[in-house]
């Protein structure tokens, strides 16, 4: 039978025309055997056909079964029954299309697990010498790398390639791989196909080569041609109506079933037989792909026994007086279950990058369905105590499906950099290599990027896309959306544009970075996936993400940037250089009563997590007082719980005005600590299991589909398994129907408990700095912008409001960052630093700081003794950083301006007698308080002078009598 192994997927950036998982289905639609997704000098998009195909192998066999059950296999189908759509299901053929610079394109397909090494060996080779998205390959490249374990599909010669260049190239490639090359027949559907398959018939035999027949498709079904051409158009970067020769001819090029390639082939049948026949023989698939953990065997100690004396070392430092016996219990449960499940090595992992970041003073905190345990805990990996929370370690989908855990962790995001590259160092850049994140097109790039090539004007896709929301809600609210901004939404050129616009939804566009997502490996990384540069000076990326990851069973850890780690730390600090008081995450006081106050106030600018104006319009209802409350808070104002109308059920429960009922006790245990409302996605997960009869395999990949900004997962799929799962179980179909309601909106967001509880921690800390120490937390706060919700100046008016005396930018007094100050009442005092300022650097402020000495007495003499140039004191001058100097703004303006760029100073500058002739002095306006206030903005971006709002109460006001 014949099967196709030249198709181009839409991860062959801007050419393809179709998903990867699309071809598999369409494959088993025609009934094909097998199929090869080889798109250009990638595997991006292999992951995602071979999940596609083990989907609809899993579907196919569920209806085998089925119908085996149901007895509807063997007796035949009644007159006129029309038969049933076909049960091939095909299988992926992983491979990828070479180009070289000095040869013919060749589509590399590996027989073995040693192919497909050297396959991603070639492919990194290429990528890791050209810049991002490139790829930079010779034929002495393939030669040197090895081809054992890999067949090879020669393409005739490009469009006005020399024939004899071609024929020597090819030679080169048939010497390298003896008996393993077919020369490659694909139609061009312009009427000359016949004669084309007879001149390669005959190019064949006289280079002593089979040849193969492939419809080379660009797309699994003709109807995406339009779609085809506006990828052309957007690569080539012109219209599509002016595309010529560029644009496909028709709609041919397209995945082909068996009889359609033996009319197309007529004379050549055999070429499409050896299609079929070499497919059989290409045995390799990514279910071969075997995962090694790095070994972290340290001094001859087994990971096992090392895991084991670190967490029972770490149990006496995290309980100097004696764990409890239910820890004690925990931490032996948990170090079993991880050793069945061989999972030692990758604790030992994040437990060795954490320690590299505490060596370092980095502060960090892990989260994650592994992170909230006792392990983790007594490793230092987080800061939450086991006993707060009621995880439990062991999720029991985790544990059938035999996934690898999952530990995020947490770093300071101003030196995550470190931690980076610590791990590129230690592993090697051949180990070890960040996830790649698949850019999609969304919204307003899929509207002006199919716009400007559909020749909509300017004006037009800008009025579009500023109405975003409204055009992929439904085509009704399109249509309303576009009279409305004066646009005819029956135009035949716009509705096609708008049709191509939400087709185009979801296309891959480009791979960009992870953002911290490693893959470590005991062996070569270039062996199990390709590696190629990132943007980013010094990164190296696989082209794999943690979706395709997911599917394989490979291990990620995580390395993320927090800025409120970052804040935390620089408070920390403050406080032991100031106070007297060294903490950490652990030893902040514990469940405050005066923080909890603060925190129903909704006094939480600044504050992790509960800062946003839901939050704060969500804490005086809430009224948390300890930490599990904080716990619920952080993940019940987000989008899945909002969605699925959980917010208020819960409120309303809490504050006594709705009965807390169960529908069972199996589902009560489950709901007990929220209520009845379900808050977390492993929440979500219970009620599928216990309550809808869910297999683990289903409740997986409803976890999957619940996942955090899943693109692709769609949990109504589920909706129908659910209903009658509750069903069947006793359960109110309203009660079910609720329920699956409020788990739909986990779609959007489904955040789980692990990681509200170490988010948490967050809260509580900072709420903590907060409330007792608000200079130190304001000060930490604006030397780690940028980050949170609110801007420096916002910042500063909250301290103030809480009785913190704030100074300006001083030239004699500020550093690059805040600092504190002792003012002469004793109290702390912030005084703003140069980084408040706009313009200014760190390296050239480090100069000003350090040439100080006893003060500086005049703009000049910053000038003479800093070095720094006078851009940058005219900078200084704009803050009215030299007021302290007696200096107002506009004066200090004038001296800085007066200062020539690169002009010497005679030595002594005109100070001696007869010296130079003095400038007289300048009379210089004095500016009003609102002109003050306004400079102050454009300068710092914050003023210490008066509200801006305060300049306009009288005109606000009205009078007297009115």
């Amino acid at each position: 039978m014949f099967a196709e192994l030249c198709a181009t997927s839409n991860f062959s950036f801007l050419t393809g025309a179709s998903h990867p998982e699309e071809y598999i289905l369409r494959a088993a639609e025609l009934g094909m055997p097998a199929l090869a997704v080889a798109d250009e000098n990638s595997v991006a998009g292999i992951v995602r056909a071979h999940a596609a195909a083990r989907e609809v192998a899993r579907k196919v066999r569920e209806r085998l079964d089925f119908d085996a059950a149901h007895g509807l296999i063997g007796p035949p189908a009644p007159p006129g029954t029309p038969p049933p759509p076909p049960l091939a299901t095909p299988r992926l053929i992983p491979a990828a299309r070479m180009t070289f610079a000095d040869g013919p394109d060749l589509t590399l397909l590996p027989e073995t697990r040693a192919g497909w090494g050297r396959l991603c060996r070639l492919i990194s080779r290429g990528r890791l010498r050209a810049g991002k998205g490139r790829c930079d390959l010779t034929l002495g490249d393939l030669i040197e790398t090895g081809t054992e374990g890999l067949q090879a599909l020669l393409h005739p010669a490009r469009r006005g390639e020399a024939a004899r260049d071609w024929r020597r190239a090819a030679a080169r490639v048939t010497r390298a791989m003896p008996g393993r090359v077919h020369l490659l027949m694909a139609p061009a559907y312009d009427g000359r196909d016949a004669a084309r398959f007879a001149a390669l018939a005959r190019l064949a035999e006289e280079m002593g080569l089979p040849t193969l027949a492939s419809a080379r498709p660009l797309m699994h079904h003709a109807r995406r041609r339009r779609m085809a051409d506006v990828l052309t158009a957007i690569r080539t970067g012109t219209r599509v109506d002016v595309l010529g020769r560029a644009a496909l001819a028709n709609a041919e090029q397209r995945l082909r079933s068996e009889a359609e390639m033996r009319r197309i082939f007529v004379r050549h049948e055999d070429a499409v037989e050896r299609a079929g026949a070499l497919a059989a023989r290409l045995g390799f698939s990514l279910d071969e792909l075997r995962y090694e953990y790095p070994s972290e065997i340290a001094g001859g100690e087994t990971p096992s026994g090392r895991l084991t004396r670190l967490a029972r070392a770490g149990l006496k430092w995290r309980y100097p007086h004696g764990a409890p016996d239910r820890v004690k219990a925990l931490m032996e449960h948990e170090l079993a279950l991880i050793a069945k499940l061989k999972y030692e090595p990758y604790f030992l992992t994040v437990h060795d990058i954490v320690q590299y970041a505490r060596s370092r003073e980095i502060l960090c905190q892990g989260r994650g369905s592994a992170a909230n345990s006792v392990v983790c805990y007594c490793l230092g990996v987080t800061e939450v105590s086991p006993e707060i929370g009621t995880m439990v370690f062991e999720r029991f989908v985790s544990e059938a499906r035999d996934e690898p855990p999952d530990i995020d962790v947490d770093f300071e995001h101003e030196r995550r950099e470190e931690v980076i590259q610590h791990i590129y160092e230690r592993y090697g850049r051949h180990r070890a290599g960040l996830c790649a994140t698949v850019i999609h097109y969304r919204g307003k790039r899929a509207i002006r990027e199919v716009g400007k090539v559909m020749g909509l004007t300017e004006d037009t896709i800008s009025a579009i896309s500023s109405q975003l929301w409204g055009f992929f809600s439904s085509e009704a609210m399109q249509h309303e959306r576009m009279r409305e901004i004066g646009l005819d939404p029956t135009d035949p050129r716009l509705a096609q544009t708008m049709d191509l616009v939400h087709e185009i939804e979801g296309f891959p566009r480009h791979l960009s970075q992870h953002v911290g997502g490693f893959v470590i490996t005991e062996g070569r990384l270039d062996e199990l996936v390709p590696i190629e540069n990132a943007t980013m000076e010094d990164r190296t990326v696989i082209c794999w993400d943690k979706d395709d990851i997911d599917t394989l069973g490979i291990l990620k850890v995580d390395v993320l940037a927090l800025g409120m780690l970052s804040c935390l730390r620089k408070a920390m600090d403050l406080l032991e250089r100031h106070e007297g008081l060294r903490h950490s995450l652990a030893t902040i006081p514990p469940e405050d009563p005066q923080v909890y106050d603060m925190l129903c106030r909704a006094d939480t600018i600044g504050v992790f997590q509960v800062e946003s104006r839901a939050q704060m319009n969500f804490l005086p209802r809430m009224r948390p007082r300890n930490f599990y409350d904080l716990v619920i808070e952080v993940a019940i104002i987000r989008p899945g719980p909002i969605q699925g109308d959980m917010v208020h059920p819960y409120i309303r429960r809490r504050n006594g005005e709705e009965t807390v009922q169960f529908p069972s006790d199996e589902l009560g245990k489950v709901l007990a600590k929220t209520l009845g409302v379900p808050l977390f996605q492993e929440q979500a997960m219970q009620i599928a299991i216990i309550g809808a009869g869910f297999t683990p395999d289903e409740a997986d990949r409803l976890r999957r589909s619940l996942a955090t900004f899943k693109k692709h997962g769609n949990v109504s799929d589920f909706r129908t398994r659910f209903m009658k799962g509750m069903a069947r179980n006793g359960y109110d179909e309203a009660f079910a129907d609720r329920c699956f309601s409020q788990i739909e909106g986990f779609g959007s967001y489904g955040f789980p408990e692990s990681h509200a509880a170490s988010f948490a921690l967050l809260v509580y800390a900072s709420a903590w700095i907060k409330r007792h120490y608000p200079a130190i937390f304001a000060c930490a706060l604006l030397n780690s912008q940028p980050m949170g919700f609110y801007a420096p100046a916002q910042i500063v008016r909250d301290a103030r409001e809480h009785g913190v005396e704030v100074l300006p930018v001083d030239v004699n007094a500020s550093y690059w960052d805040n600092v504190m100050e002792r003012s002469d009442s004793g109290a702390l005092a912030l005084r703003l630093g140069f980084r408040q300022v706009r313009g200014l650097s760190s390296a050239e402020c480090d100069w000003i700081s350090a040439a100080r000495g006893n003060g500086y007495r005049s703009v000049g003499d910053v000038w003479r003794r800093a070095g720094v140039p006078p851009a940058m004191l005219e900078r200084l001058a704009e803050a009215d950083a030299f007021a302290g100097l007696g200096l107002t703004r506009r004066a200090a303006l004038w001296e800085a301006k007066a200062l020539a760029p690169g002009r010497e100073l005679p030595l002594f500058a005109g100070d001696m007698d007869g010296e130079g002739i003095a400038e007289p002095a300048a009379l210089l306006p004095q500016m009003t308080l609102g002109e003050e206030v306004v400079e102050d903005f454009v300068a710092t971006r914050l003023t210490l002078k008066a509200h801006p709002l305060a300049l306009l109460r009288p005109m606000l006001t009205p009078a007297t009598g009115e």
